[in-house]
C-alpha cells in the first residue's frame, strides 16, 4: 500500500486572534496525525499557521506566534482552510491584504472553515454569500446585519454548507475539527482523538450553543426569576404549576404569569418545559438510560409526553435525538 500523503491544513491569522480558536482545532488534528492507528483511513495531516507576510503576531491572549506568510505555505495545495476568531470583531477584518489572499484562496481548496468570529473574516471575503453560516451567539445578530446575504444560524455548535464549515464560539472548534476527522479517517479516529483531548466525541452541528436555562437568565441580571429557574431545573419532578411557581415567589398566580412572561418572553410552562427539555437532552447525550426513564427524572408524565415536547421544541423525537448526537456509542 503506498503511504498516505498528509492533508495540508492550513491556518490563517492576525493581530488579535484568539489563541484557543486556534490551538483546539490544531491540537486536535495533531493528535489525529500521532496518534490514529495505521489503517486505509489514517488521519495524516500537515498543519501549517500563516500570516499575511509571515514572521511574529500577537494573539489576545498576549502570546507572540511565529508564523510562515501566507503566499509560501500555498505553494502545496490547499486541503482544508480553518480561520480562528479573536477577542475583537474589528480585529478580524483589519487584516485587508489576509482578506484578499483567502478570497483568492478558498476556490481551490477542498474545504473552507471559520471558528467563532473567523466567520466575519470569511463574509468578508464573500465565501458565504447565500450561505448558512453559524457564528458566536453573542455576535450572530452583527454578522447578519452586516453581511444580509449570509444565512446566520444563531444557534448551531456549526453549521455545514457544502464545503462550507462555520462554527460557534471558542471550543466550539474542537467540535468543528472532530467533525472534519470523522469525515476524512472515520468515527473511530474521531472516538480516540476526542479521549486524547478528554472531550465528548461531537457536539453535533444541530446542537445548542447554550441551555434553556442559560439563555433565559442572559436576558437580565437580577429579577428574581433566575433562582426561580435554577430551583425549577433542580426540581424537575416536583410540582411544577403556576399555583406553586407564584407561590414560591409570593405573588399571586395572575400577577406572576403575567410578569414572568413580560420578562422572559413566554409563559411559566413553556420554561417549565424547555428545562425539563435541556435536563433529558444532557442525559439522551451522555448516558444509555431508557428514555422512559429519563422522561420519568426529568418530571414528564410519560415517555410520550416527552416525546410530543422534543418534536414540538426540537423537530425530532427523543429517540432519534439520542441517534444523532448520543456520545455512548462507539
Amino acid at each position: 500500500m503506498r503511504p498516505q500523503k498528509p492533508r495540508h491544513i492550513v491556518f490563517p491569522i492576525y493581530e488579535g486572534v484568539s489563541l484557543l480558536d486556534l490551538a483546539g482545532p490544531l491540537e486536535a488534528f495533531r493528535v489525529a496525525d500521532a496518534f490514529s492507528a495505521p489503517s486505509e483511513r489514517r488521519a495524516k495531516y500537515e498543519c501549517a499557521v500563516v500570516s499575511a507576510r509571515g514572521g511574529r503576531v500577537m494573539t489576545a491572549d498576549g502570546v507572540e506566534l511565529n508564523t510562515k506568510a501566507a503566499r509560501a505555505a500555498a505553494k502545496a495545495p490547499i486541503d482544508t482552510l480553518v480561520v480562528p476568531g479573536g477577542f475583537l470583531v474589528e480585529d478580524v477584518t483589519r487584516d485587508r491584504a489576509l482578506v484578499q489572499w483567502i478570497r483568492k484562496s478558498a476556490p481551490g481548496c477542498r474545504r473552507v472553515c471559520s471558528v467563532c468570529v473567523g466567520s466575519f473574516l470569511l463574509a468578508e471575503a464573500g465565501i458565504l454569500d447565500s450561505r448558512r453560516a453559524a457564528t458566536h451567539w453573542m455576535h450572530a445578530s452583527l454578522l447578519a446585519s452586516r453581511y444580509p446575504a449570509v444565512q446566520v444560524e444563531p444557534d448551531a455548535i456549526f453549521v455545514r454548507d457544502g464545503r462550507v464549515w462555520t462554527s460557534a464560539g471558542v471550543t466550539s472548534g474542537i467540535d468543528l475539527a472532530l467533525a472534519l476527522i470523522e469525515e476524512d479517517a472515520g468515527r473511530k479516529v474521531a472516538i480516540d482523538v476526542a479521549r486524547v483531548l478528554v472531550v465528548y466525541l461531537k457536539r453535533a452541528g444541530g446542537q445548542s450553543q447554550y441551555s434553556a436555562l442559560l439563555a433565559a437568565q442572559a436576558q437580565t441580571d437580577s429579577d428574581g426569576f433566575s433562582e426561580l429557574e435554577q430551583w425549577i431545573a433542580e426540581h424537575l419532578k416536583g410540582d411544577l404549576r403556576v399555583e406553586a411557581l407564584a407561590e414560591r415567589m409570593h405573588m399571586s398566580p395572575r400577577n406572576f404569569a403575567r410578569l414572568y412572561g413580560k420578562t422572559r418572553g413566554r409563559t411559566p410552562a413553556k420554561s417549565v418545559e424547555a428545562i425539563r427539555i435541556d435536563a433529558a437532552r444532557r442525559r439522551l447525550e451522555e448516558t444509555a438510560e431508557r428514555i422512559s426513564a429519563i422522561a420519568e427524572h426529568c418530571g414528564f408524565t410519560d415517555e410520550e409526553q416527552m416525546r410530543c415536547a422534543f418534536i414540538r421544541s426540537l423537530g425530532v423525537p427523543p429517540r432519534d435525538y439520542r441517534k444523532r448526537f448520543g456520545s455512548n456509542e462507539e
